[in-house]
């Protein structure tokens, strides 16, 4: 799908929920549809459409890939209304992004748009966007150069002494030069973590409640995932994923190494992870449903022998997705799990994100991003997937 298509793909879903309009005010979006970030309402009206900007009108108009006369700049929603509202659909709901709107911010919708009900679009946005395009791809591929340098940070760094946090500050370094835009986007309310997980020896047996994997400890109960100061020793396993975001799309990958040579039992529980891992990659197909991957992934682990490792967070807790789909958001549907029942199409783009957990042998993590092709998915991270030995 070209970018001027989009709008057009979602005004035939208005039509097909019944809805007036879409009054659309989340960065992401207002991004996927017109190619700025600046704060602004883009209205979705059925036969037209207007981005208002509420500020940053100069950078916006040289930014939008949509019609430039299209762009107005207008921060008063009372006063969009008036501009808008005899161009309005037939009946009386509106949809926007209910799912990160507060309460309080819905107020102001309310009272502007009078004798109009709100209705949350965000799931028909969402599935639009799981699909990606050429030049998606080409942004996704940039943001996966720039992951692959904070891989070779670590192999550079890694050392006995050096703190997580110091190897982490190594990454993230790499990452900004190579043009990450220092942030990740999650589309959760009061969400919060370091600049990305990563974990050593002791720590990685540690699991935080702020993310669903591997998380690290962090530097205070403040924010409880990340790289603390811990200092590494000989024989340390170490897990780094710190994601990326290039252009506003981003790249997910944990790779793990050990500094030292690897116990056979570490590095015997990682063969097996990643075969785990490639028998879902040639195994994943278009059509095929998020929980049938997972229970794929799950049949197999069993098969080697895994299944108390596989997965495992310790004390009988246990993850039981295995990743996520990924673009404008780190995480974002569809979610290949044992919950999730939608199926997997052409274009999406997958982070296959798997860990095993052993009391003796240690942790092991991997994740990739996987392009899903009818001809065949691509292994879009760029990093070796081996169990490194520093």
């Amino acid at each position: 799908m070209k970018p001027h298509d989009r709008i057009n793909h979602l005004q035939r879903k208005l039509g097909e929920q019944d809805l007036a309009g879409a009054l659309i005010f989340y960065s992401r979006d207002v991004f996927y549809y017109t190619g700025t970030a600046q704060p602004s309402y883009l209205v979705i009206l059925p036969d037209d459409y207007r981005l208002f900007i509420r500020s940053g009108y100069d950078f916006a108009k040289n930014d939008v890939f949509i019609e430039k006369e299209k762009v107005v700049e207008e921060r008063r929603l009372d006063n969009i209304f008036n501009k808008i509202s005899g161009d309005l659909g037939k009946g009386r709901r509106i949809g926007t992004e209910l799912d990160v709107l507060t309460v309080e911010q819905l107020g102001p919708f309310k009272k502007a748009f009078r004798d109009y009900d709100f209705v949350n679009i965000s799931p028909v946005i969402l599935e639009q966007r799981k699909t990606k395009d050429p030049g998606e791809i080409e942004k996704i591929r940039k943001a996966c150069e720039a992951i692959h340098r904070g891989h070779e940070a670590v192999l550079a760094a890694l050392k006995e002494g050096i703190t997580e946090l110091e190897l982490a500050a190594a990454v993230e370094n790499a990452h900004r030069l190579a043009g990450h835009e220092g942030i990740f986007f999650i589309r959760q309310p009061d969400f919060f973590m370091s600049r990305g997980p990563i974990s050593s020896g002791e720590n990685l047996f540690k699991t935080s409640g702020v993310v669903y994997t591997i998380t690290g400890v962090g530097l205070s109960p403040s924010v409880p995932a990340g790289p603390s100061r811990r200092r590494l020793s000989r024989g340390d396993l170490v897990m780094v994923d710190i994601p990326v975001i290039v252009e506003g799309y981003h790249a997910d990958q944990t790779r793990t190494y050990c500094l030292g040579k690897a116990t056979e039992g570490a590095m015997s529980m990682y063969v097996d992870l990643r075969t785990i891992a490639d028998h879902l990659i040639a195994g994943m197909k278009p059509g095929m449903k998020c929980s049938d991957i997972y229970r794929m992934a799950v049949e197999k682990a069993s098969a080697l022998g895994r299944e108390g490792q596989f997965q495992s967070f310790g004390g009988g807790k246990r993850s039981r997705l295995i990743g996520h789909g990924i673009g404008l958001e780190l995480n974002e549907p569809p979610i290949p799990s044992e919950y999730d029942k939608s199926p997997v199409e052409n274009g999406y783009v997958i982070a296959l994100d798997m860990h095993m957990l052993d009391e003796s042998a240690g942790v092991v993590k991997l994740e990739d991003m996987i392009l899903i092709r009818e001809d065949g998915n691509e292994i879009l991270t760029k990093s070796d997937r081996g169990l490194f030995e520093v």
